[in-house]
């Protein structure tokens, strides 16, 4: 692996080998999604926590502060909307890799969808992604899309999306957890896994459960947005999750930061 390809991934997945991605380019096929309709001010105070946050470059211009140090994974897939949801598979690369470089991106990402009608040439997207990026030594991530089918994909369709990925390129695979089976997913990918947040729940300890199960499954860490800005507490679930991720804290303890920063004890 070069110099540069090295020095970018090491900026993402932290030296405990874990990491904690925040994801904000809902937008990009949602539009103003609640609580991201002023991006800048809802990442405000969560943004120290994260080790990378991931965004489209018109979100980067202009909501994120030229000033900011933290590690840009750059969307660059779309081409969809929520008007057409029967066609979110439908995605092209939007923004070139010439664009990742100029906004100083530290990996880009786009979305595959296996077994969707359009599979084949999202497939071909993320190859041709991936060999022009090489050329550059910059990281792709692979995004798992699963449509509005969330919650209905088994460990053998991820492992089978997440797999696929891997053999095209992609540095990182994002993909969901499955209770069952999970392990069979990270068994089966040779590239580190980070785990999508999905839907948002009403429970913490829900939340917590299952970041820390799929650790314990071999995942790296998560991708994770609105189980953390669409919270009442962000804060509290930014430093609860950074807890489970980074210092190996179980559930339990990770509710009992949680409600230490709610209650303004920490």
């Amino acid at each position: 692996m070069e110099w540069g390809m090295k020095n970018r991934l090491s900026k993402l997945i932290q030296s405990d080998g874990k990491a904690m991605f925040l994801p904000i380019d809902h937008g990009y096929f949602q539009g103003p999604t609640s609580k991201l309709e002023a991006p800048g001010k809802t990442i405000g105070p969560i943004l120290p926590y994260a080790d990378a946050i991931m965004l489209t470059r018109g979100i980067l211009r202009a909501c994120v502060d030229p000033a900011e140090t933290k590690p840009i994974i750059l969307r660059v897939s779309g081409g969809t909307s929520m008007a057409r949801r029967e066609e979110l598979d439908h995605e092209g690369i939007t923004t070139s890799v010439r664009e990742a470089i100029r906004l100083n991106a530290s990996a880009v990402s786009m979305s595959v969808f296996v077994g969707a009608p359009n599979e084949h040439q999202t497939l071909l997207n993320l190859s041709n992604l991936v060999n022009e990026c090489e050329d550059y030594g910059i990281p792709v991530m692979a995004v798992t899309a699963v449509g509005t089918e969330i919650g209905k994909k088994d460990a053998r369709y991820l492992a089978l999306a997440s797999r696929i990925a891997a053999e095209l390129g992609a540095r990182v695979v994002k993909t969901y957890y499955c209770e069952e089976n999970f392990e069979k997913v990270i068994d089966g990918c040779p590239v580190p896994v980070v785990i999508a947040g999905g839907l948002k729940v009403d429970s913490e300890i829900e939340v917590f459960n299952w970041i820390h199960d799929s650790l314990q499954k071999g995942a790296i860490g998560v991708n994770l947005g609105r189980n953390i800005w669409q919270h009442e507490h962000p804060v509290a679930m930014a430093k609860a999750i950074r807890a489970v991720i980074h210092e190996n804290a179980t559930p339990k303890e990770a509710l009992q930061v949680f409600q230490q920063v709610k209650s303004g004890k920490k």
